[in-house]
């Protein structure tokens, strides 16, 4: 008998919740009989549970009461499903229940999933699971004994009624009861280890620390471990004498709790000095500013050899600053979630522009830092209509939001998708304070115990809320507010956000998402509901989740068809096909580069930074979510021209009337975003320094990554000496900087320039844009020669740079080959117009994600010595580097290359084109391989 086999796994290619769904849509009726069903993962199926209902499709379900993991909560929810019978195996001690098998019935076959796979959001999405298909006619031996084998279970099985259901949910509670005391873990405080942000953390400080570095800062989101990463620090450090300042009591006394329990055997005393405690002799002691501003002079200043302040982003405020400048440590750990900019200064600045390590929202999700999210995107109701309305129009805004209807759609939604956990904690973020205050009336009248807060609220006012939220017992369930909770107001048992209003910021999207991502001991994932609208900017939402800052509508058009397959981990992102439909049509109808586009980006994110013009690159370091500046930099050539125009600032303008400035800042900017480092380090130094050689550049590189050659430095050098440039640049580009005798140095009028200390202070901003982007993007790694990133973009003359080709680089471009020595440069168009109905039938294409057919340039023969480097390139030891776009030109921009890594070719055929079959060195991952070859 022939059956139709595969093997399914969770992975960035494919996952069992897919394939579920996919089947409950095609199929005639359904059997399941797994030995767990969770809410967690329940949620997942439950559109697609109720589509099949309104199809009419029936079906069933057993699962079991063993080992007692299955949700009462889950039986109940699946119990409302008119469509569906449910029983439950009741097991005993001796009789285990370990099915895990999803049957489907088609007209003309069944379809078998039997494997590893519970109903839960890890089985179906990121556990390493089996799960084995097969699709057979109906009179398969096989089928009959799968459906003979359930319906035996079927019968032995209890019907999961109210009243089972019921009597099942109070045993479960009597064993929690119960068994509260047993479920404590023994921890040795010894053996508790570093994750993976603060393994990487601690290894960056120890090598700033190496090369001399003082100060440092680690930015990372909300809940992922900052004070036990300075914690694990501290202890490989050993200080003498620890300061940790930080602006809360609260915060304060959590981290030193941290660091006895992660420095148990140190013999160091831990003290507080607060409004309540002064406990001044510690050893290591833990200090609210508010009280250490104003006894900082009773210690002296080099009393403390390890300074660490948490919530650094307050740390440029004048209360800060004395203690600050009055102390002198070894060194000092600023800690951040987010590196705002305030009107008394750069929090970078502060720490000497040294960062350690930066984590965002997508990194933070899969190192499990976070707890996986269900984002559900909703179409708002019919009757809420915001296609004419200016989204900063807030008065017209909540106009058009405070309908009933809409407050009975929000709850219906609400009530069908369930959150994690018995009650409901949730947080719902609204347009304006007249928007959260009818909310709140409007859940009270309905019996959901409410209240709005937001920014006009006392401190004590929000905690009394908070702890209520908190407190099981309690049956307030609802804050709606609409300035996002900062850091004052954390609540990490939040397992409810409701998105009421328009999204006009992927910055504030992601804030308020945050909120609810902290780990906490009883939610294993948070429920987003978002009621998209019809406003006109609907696809700021799809930027939001795709988590990408650097994108193109290509790409986002893939992620959201794809279901955002690249969050990684549990994370589920679905939005309902009216919403998709809208958002696609959005992002076709949009020119992403456009002027008018850019100057929207530019003030939604200057409103962000509290009105102030934004006037630095790195204040776009600030926010997960912020615009990309280099598009600003590549539609007027560099940020401070772009501000400029659109500011029409009278003083930029001035500034800029000097040549050599305007000129430099555009020399720089044109680096930008950089693909190596070494040019930027050399230039930062040398803003402060007369000369440099090879040896003091190479110590200032390795404070950045692990390890440079020193051709590459020396290449980096003559790159600066404009040694590459042809003559057209040099006549066009300022000379900045002068090689000779293989030292670096300024050019006098550059050196002039730097006099003027604003100028110098818009330069130096250009450079340390450069480097934070590089190090966020590039990490400490060392690529080698050609400096090639996997999965990164590159334009053509980036591979004359990286390879530290010595001849002119503008002349590195042409056809889809160019070389330097053995290394070759394959670039490669998918597809030759924006829409891939009009692109012409290349032969060039991937074959899967291993393997790439290409097809060389027209005159190539398999005699002549650069076909034989091609077809033989392994024997001749000749690189073949493959660069892939899937069009030449989207939004009348020409598009850059993806580095899918090396290849060597297998096989080959024809000549004057030949086609070659590349076989990959590295499988090109799913994501990626979906934007290339999906058609949307």
């Amino acid at each position: 008998m022939n059956f139709e086999k595969k093997l399914i796994v969770n992975s960035d290619k494919e996952n069992l919740l897919t394939e579920l769904i996919t089947s409950m849509n095609e199929c005639v009726s359904f059997y399941f009989s797994v030995a767990f069903v969770n809410f967690s993962g329940l949620q997942l199926l439950l559109d697609p549970l109720k589509e099949v209902q309104e199809r009419g499709i029936k079906g069933k379900i057993i699962t079991s009461t063993y080992l007692n993991f299955t949700d009462a909560k889950a039986l109940e929810r699946l119990s409302e499903f008119n469509n569906v019978e449910l029983k439950v195996f009741v097991t005993d001690k001796e009789l285990g229940f370990h099915t895990k098998a999803y049957i489907f019935e088609y007209s003309d076959c069944y379809k078998v999933i039997i494997g590893s796979s519970n109903i839960t959001q890890s089985a179906l999405k990121s556990n390493i699971e089996w799960n084995v298909e097969i699709i057979a006619k109906e009179d398969a031996h096989f089928i009959k004994k799968v459906l003979n084998e359930y319906n035996n279970l079927w019968d032995y099985s209890t019907l999961a009624n109210a009243e089972f259901i019921a009597h099942y949910e109070e045993f479960l509670k009597s064993l929690k009861r119960s068994q509260l005391t047993q479920q404590m873990i023994y921890e040795n405080k010894d053996y508790i280890i570093p994750n993976r942000m603060q393994k990487r953390a601690i290894e960056n400080l120890d090598r700033l620390r190496h090369f001399g570095e003082s100060k440092a800062l680690v930015i990372a989101a909300t809940g992922t471990g900052k004070t036990y990463m300075s914690a694990f620090d501290v202890k490989a450090y050993q200080p003498k004498k620890l300061l940790f300042i930080v602006h809360r009591e609260e915060i304060l006394r959590k981290a030193k709790e941290t660091f006895e329990t992660l420095l148990p055997n140190s013999k160091k005393t831990f003290g507080l000095l607060t409004g309540n405690y002064k406990e001044k002799h510690a050893d290591f002691v833990f200090a609210t500013i508010q009280t250490l501003s104003k006894c900082y002079h009773e210690f002296s200043r080099s009393h403390f050899d390890y300074v660490i302040i948490d919530e650094a982003h307050h740390a440029t405020s004048p209360s800060y600053q004395g203690v600050i400048d009055y102390f002198t440590p070894d060194f000092t750990l600023g800690m951040t979630a987010t590196p705002e900019r305030s009107d008394s200064g750069n929090v970078f600045d502060l720490f000497d522009n040294n960062v350690a390590l930066e984590v965002r929202l997508h990194e933070a999700l899969e190192d499990v830092l976070i707890i996986p999210f269900h984002y559900f995107g909703i179409t708002d109701i019919e009757s809420v209509d915001l296609s004419d309305v200016n989204i900063d129009d807030i008065a017209e805004l909540t106009k058009r939001l405070k309908v009933n209807e809409r407050v009975d759609f929000i709850i219906e939604k609400m009530n069908f998708y369930g959150q994690d956990g018995e009650k409901r904690k949730c947080l719902g973020f609204c347009a304006s304070i007249e928007h959260a205050q009818y909310m709140a009336a409007e859940f009270n009248a309905r019996g959901y115990k409410s209240v709005c807060l937001f920014g006009s609220h006392s401190p004590e006012q929000r905690e009394r809320y908070v702890r209520r939220l908190e407190d099981d017992q309690d049956e307030f369930e609802f804050i709606f507010t609409v300035d996002i909770f900062n850091e004052g107001v954390d609540i990490p048992s939040i397992n409810l956000v409701l998105m009421l209003r328009p999204t006009n910021s992927p910055i504030v999207f992601i804030q308020q998402l945050g909120r609810g991502l902290r780990k906490h001991a009883n939610k294993s994932f948070l429920t987003v509901l978002d009621f998209i609208g019809n406003h006109n900017k609907t696809f700021l939402i799809a930027m939001a989740l795709n988590g990408s800052r650097y994108y193109d509508k290509e790409s986002l058009k893939v992620a959201i068809v794809t279901g955002f397959a690249n969050v990684p981990g549990c994370t589920h992102i679905q939005m309902d096909k009216i919403s998709q439909e809208r958002i696609l049509q959005q992002i076709d109808n949009e020119n992403f580069n456009s002027m008018k586009y850019l100057k929207e980006e530019y003030f939604e994110f200057k409103k962000l930074n509290q009105g102030h013009i934004p006037y630095y690159l790195v204040d776009y370091l600030k926010y997960d979510g912020a615009p990309d500046p280099i598009k600003f930099i590549d539609k007027e050539k560099s940020y401070l021209q772009f501000v400029a125009k659109v500011e029409k600032h009278d003083k930029l303008k001035t500034l800029l009337l000097d040549d050599l400035f305007e000129s430099a800042i555009k020399e720089l900017s044109s680096m930008l975003p950089l693909k190596r480092i070494y040019e930027f380090v050399v230039i930062k130094y040398l803003l402060d320094y007369d000369e440099m050689d090879i040896h003091t550049a190479k110590m200032e590189i390795l404070k950045m990554i692990k390890h440079v050659d020193d051709d590459s430095i020396l290449h980096a050098f003559e790159c600066l000496n404009q040694n590459y440039y042809d003559s057209g640049q040099k006549k066009s580009k300022p000379k900045l900087f002068q090689l000779q005798d293989m030292v670096l140095r300024k050019t006098e009028p550059f050196a002039n320039l730097l006099l003027n200390e604003e100028y110098k202070r818009y330069i130096e901003d250009a450079i340390l844009y450069g480097i934070f982007r590089y190090e966020k993007e590039y990490k400490e790694e060392y690529y080698g020669v050609p400096h090639f990133k996997l999965y990164e973009q590159y334009q053509m003359m980036d591979t004359a740079f990286l390879s530290n080709f010595r001849k002119t680089h503008s002349s590195f471009r042409g056809s889809g080959l160019l070389a330097n020595g053995k290394e070759y440069f394959l670039f490669i168009d998918l597809h030759k117009e924006e829409s891939i109905k009009e692109s012409l039938n290349y032969k060039d294409k991937f074959l899967d994600e291993q393997h790439f057919q290409w097809q060389s340039v027209n005159n190539t023969t398999q005699a002549s010595e650069r076909g034989q480097n091609i077809i033989k390139n392994k024997e001749r030891g000749v690189n073949l580097h493959l660069f892939v776009r899937k069009f030449k030109q989207l939004d009348n921009k020409v598009e850059p290359y993806i580095y899918i890594g090396k290849g060597d070719s297998i096989a080959y055929e024809s000549e004057r084109p030949i086609t070659v079959k590349i076989k990959l060195e590295n499988e090109v991952p799913a994501s990626l391989y979906n934007e290339f070859t999906i058609q949307v």
